[in-house]
């Protein structure tokens, strides 16, 4: 069985890496969904997305939130390089919730904060 290899970065340090089936991502231009022999493509994420892997050893999905980043497929390889990203594991979900608040509260509709504090909730599984 084919699959992708999969690496997803931020700054700070590397996300996921690992074997794929499959690759959910949501770019500027709208939802991308990426297999194995996908045609070569470089894309900009939509800052405050969630980006889905399905591992190939048939585990969960894993659903990470991204900041603003850029992917690239070659090969089957795909490259997901974010400014920020965060684990749907690792979401404080308190946190973020206090965090989509505040944005609400100052008026920030529809800013980065409030897209960050939304993808981190949708990436945890506890949509806001």
């Amino acid at each position: 069985m084919a699959t992708l290899k999969v690496g997803l970065v931020s700054p700070e340090r590397e996300i996921w890496a690992g074997e794929a089936k499959m690759v959910v991502a949501q770019t500027i231009e709208g939802q991308l969904g990426i297999l194995p022999g996908h045609a070569p493509v470089l894309g900009v994420l939509l800052d405050g997305s969630v980006v889905k892997v399905e591992p190939a050893d048939g585990g969960e999905w894993v659903s990470a939130m991204v900041g603003s980043g850029f992917f690239s497929i070659a090969d089957d390889e795909v490259s997901i390089l974010a400014e920020q990203a965060e684990l749907g594991a690792e979401v404080d979900v308190a946190s973020a919730r206090q965090a989509l608040q505040a944005a609400l509260t100052a008026g920030d509709q529809d800013s980065t904060h409030e897209r960050r504090a939304r993808a981190r909730l949708r990436a945890a599984g506890a949509e806001g």
